[in-house]
């Protein structure tokens, strides 16, 4: 298949097989080593030697040619990997601000916003924990650096980044909401607040028109 094709199949094999679950895969060869690690990785298989990998807990990315925009989360809660979408807790206004702004045309169905909206999703750090207070700062660091690649490969519309704690520590601790002042990977960036139901700060109503004017963005570089 063509590489840009490897992500979604990559994603499909994730949905279908467990936590802990080892597969021998045929890979492409030296020659995309990098795209197709950061593809493996970003699809939660850890690499084992030769061509076996694991399957780990945690969510595969939705990306592929095309997307209008690139959703970036921070990393998935257990929750979520279980689920086997993001932003799936049940106080998370995720879906309810992406269905509302006209974003997506589906709530909680990752493939179906990839596949028919044009909306790809990853996140900045692939392991799954309880909340983002078990995460390290070098891990936000190294995610950034495999979404950075991710984004001048697929060259996705527009890059937003969901929750300012990722990117402030990864890229500008001093960034505030809305279009940064310098693109990522090539893509014009857009961090808008955390759809956590813990951030009381961010009404239903702001998170919609933040989701709207990334939107926006990625029309206007059409």
């Amino acid at each position: 298949m063509p590489l840009v094709r490897l992500p979604v199949a990559l994603a499909r094999l994730h949905w279908a097989t467990a936590p802990g679950d080892v597969l021998d895969m045929v890979l492409p060869r030296a020659a995309h080593r990098q795209r197709v690690g950061d593809a493996v990785a970003g699809a939660g298989f850890e690499r084992l030697g030769g061509s076996r990998v694991r399957r780990m807990r945690t969510l595969p990315d939705t990306v592929g040619p095309g997307m209008r925009m690139l959703l970036c989360g921070l990393n998935p809660s257990l929750v979520a990997a279980d689920a086997g979408f993001g932003f799936a807790g049940a106080t998370n206004r995720f879906w309810p601000a992406a269905t509302e702004s006209g974003l997506l045309s589906r709530a909680r169905d990752p493939l179906h916003a990839l596949l028919v909206d044009g909306v790809g999703m990853t996140d900045l750090v692939k392991r799954a924990t309880r909340g983002t207070a078990d995460l390290a700062p070098a891990e936000y660091r190294s995610g950034a650096q495999r979404v950075e690649r991710l984004v001048g490969w697929l060259r996705p519309g527009v890059v937003v980044f969901v929750g300012l704690e990722g990117w402030r520590t990864a890229i500008d601790r001093h960034a505030q909401p809305g279009l940064q002042s310098s693109d990522f990977g090539g893509a014009p960036a857009y961090v808008m607040p955390s759809t956590s139901g813990l951030n009381a700060h961010a009404r239903l109503s702001d998170l919609v028109a933040h989701l709207r004017a990334a939107a926006a963005l990625s029309a206007e570089g059409r």
